[in-house]
């Protein structure tokens, strides 16, 4: 068991480098982030991450009001540190370093986790799988993320991101399912061939869409696709779709005010239980 370290300086150097994990060159570097909450790193524990170490603000460290799922968070920790995760108590100060904006939860922690390419991930071929392009706002991925875990999709494949799976704000956005979702990134081109590989049939989100978002089968092995707000779905989709590379529809969803289109996410969350009202009509 690795015993409480007492960290009270926000210029300590394991703090600057906890810190550091905000910024995505650091993360891709040493493969590590920040996750922030219980419930998150909880969720990362039991999904296999490793834990690498914990900052706890001794200010709540024994409060007990930090009970939750029956232990207290002095407890919880004591269960890390008998695995092998480095423990720091640290004081407010110090932990507001490393927190996520104004929270605090009590706990932080340094998780070993980041994005992995297409073909180590497995996916439900029984279940459709959301196809992510482009997405820039780490919000809206954790959202989305968070949906398809609630949905029960078979997986979620970001394509040419401009924020990366591992952003602290993303495993906040998606209370921690970024860690069980079966998640894996790659090039549209990637993605593209993945369907065909795997016969997925393409259902592709666009305010252009053929046909009404009901009308297109979203059941079992689907490929939901959404491009980013501010560009939509790159040309690869429809060339590919041209070529007979893949079999591709188009939906809509309906919009009736002065807005041209839906957050990402929402529009994500109206698709994915589409698919499930399909499921369970059958």
């Amino acid at each position: 068991m690795n015993a409480a370290e007492t960290i009270t300086s926000p210029a300590n150097p394991r703090i600057k480098q906890a810190a550091a994990l905000r910024d995505a060159d650091s993360r891709r570097t040493t493969g590590l982030t920040l996750v922030d909450g219980r419930r998150e790193l909880a969720r990362a524990a039991a999904a296999g991450m490793e834990i690498v170490e914990v900052f706890a603000d001794t200010g709540r460290l024994h409060d007990p009001a930090t009970v939750e799922f029956g232990t207290t968070l002095a407890d919880w920790i004591a269960t890390l540190a008998v695995k092998g995760t480095r423990i720091a108590a640290v004081s407010e100060k110090a932990f507001e370093r490393v927190a996520f904006g104004g929270r605090n939860e009590g706990v932080v922690g340094v998780v070993r986790f980041g994005s992995r390419p297409l073909a180590t991930v497995s996916m439900a071929a029984d279940r459709p799988v959301f196809v992510i392009e482009g997405v820039e706002k780490p919000g809206n991925l954790g959202a989305i993320l968070r949906t398809a875990d609630a949905a029960g999709l078979g997986g979620v494949i970001v394509c040419d991101a401009r924020t990366d799976v591992a952003n602290p704000a993303v495993i906040r956005a998606s209370l921690g399912t970024v860690f069980s979702m079966p998640l894996a990134t790659a090039s549209a081109a990637e993605a593209i061939d993945w369907c065909r590989r795997e016969g997925r049939r393409v259902v592709a989100a666009t305010p252009e869409g053929t046909r009404l978002w009901h009308e297109a089968d979203l059941r079992g092995a689907a490929a939901i696709v959404l491009g980013s707000e501010a560009h939509g779905l790159s040309d690869s989709w429809s060339a590919a779709q041209a070529s007979g590379t893949i079999h591709m529809e188009s939906v809509r969803l309906p919009m009736h005010g002065i807005a041209d289109s839906l957050n990402l996410s929402v529009t994500a969350a109206v698709l994915a239980y589409e698919a499930v009202r399909q499921r369970e009509s059958r």
